[in-house]
C-alpha cells in the first residue's frame, strides 16, 4: 500500500471490502453547463477500484445543480460528511487550473518515457506493418511497456484512419487507424497522441500497435 494510504472497513457505492482513502492537497472544481458545481480545497482520494474517484465535504458541492442519481452522500462514519459528483455528469473537471480527463489522476501512478534502441518489428496478419530501432518506451505504473514508433519507421500505406477516440488522464487524447492487410481491416489496431498533455509531450506523433493484436517483436540485436 502506498505511503499515508490507509484502510477503510466497509462498502462504497458496489465496492466492499477495503479501501483506501487520503486527503488530496489539490484545489478541485467541477463545471456543469458553465456553472461552478463543486470548488474544493479539501477533496478526499478514494481508491473505489482500480483508480481513485474524489469525494467533496457536502459544503463545497452545490447539490442542487447535479443531475439525478448523480449525486452519493457517503454513509460510512469513515467519510461521514463527504460526497461523491458522478464523473460523466460533469462538463469539466479541473486539478487547480489544469484540466482533468476520465478520472481524478492517481498520486501514486507514474509515467516514464524513455528513447530507446532496441529493435522493434510488427507485424500483422503476417505482413511486416513496421521496423524500428529508435523506439520511445512509455512505462506507466501497473500497465505492460508500450512501444511508440516514429511515423517514418511504420509502413502508413497500410493505415486507414478510425473515428474513435480514447482519452486518459496522464497522456490526452489518443486517435486510431485501422489495418488493412491483405483486404482484412483490423480495427483500432493502432494509437497515437498528437497533441499529449504535457508529462508525455515525448510519444508526440508516434504511434503504438496493441500488442495482443498484433505480433511485437523487441530485441537487443542491432
Amino acid at each position: 500500500m502506498p505511503p499515508r494510504a490507509r484502510p477503510l472497513a466497509g462498502t462504497v457505492g458496489a465496492v466492499t471490502g477495503p479501501l483506501r482513502v487520503e486527503r488530496s492537497p489539490k484545489r478541485v472544481r467541477a463545471y456543469r453547463g458553465g456553472a461552478l458545481v463543486v470548488d474544493s480545497t479539501a477533496p478526499r482520494l478514494v481508491w473505489e477500484r482500480q483508480y481513485p474517484t474524489y469525494y467533496f465535504p457536502a459544503a463545497d458541492v452545490r447539490a442542487e445543480l447535479v443531475p439525478p442519481g448523480a449525486l452519493r452522500v457517503a454513509d460510512e462514519p469513515e467519510l461521514a460528511g463527504l460526497a461523491r459528483v458522478a464523473w460523466d455528469a460533469m462538463d469539466e473537471w479541473f486539478e487547480e487550473d489544469e484540466p482533468v480527463y476520465v478520472h481524478a489522476r492517481d498520486p501514486y501512478t507514474r509515467v516514464d518515457i524513455l528513447a530507446s534502441s532496441r529493435h522493434v518489428v510488427v507485424e500483422v496478419g503476417g505482413t511486416r506493418v513496421a521496423e524500428s530501432r529508435r523506439p520511445s518506451v512509455l512505462f506507466e505504473t501497473g500497465l505492460p511497456a508500450r512501444f511508440y514508433l516514429p511515423r517514418h519507421d511504420v509502413r502508413m500505406d497500410l493505415l486507414r484512419p478510425s473515428r474513435t477516440t480514447t482519452m486518459c488522464p496522464y497522456k490526452g487524447t489518443a486517435t486510431y487507424w485501422h489495418v488493412v492487410v491483405d483486404g482484412v481491416v483490423h480495427e483500432d489496431l493502432v494509437w497515437c497522441y498528437r497533441s499529449p498533455l504535457p508529462e508525455s509531450q515525448k510519444i508526440a506523433g508516434l504511434v503504438a500497435f496493441y500488442p495482443d493484436r498484433a505480433t511485437l517483436t523487441v530485441s537487443t540485436e542491432d
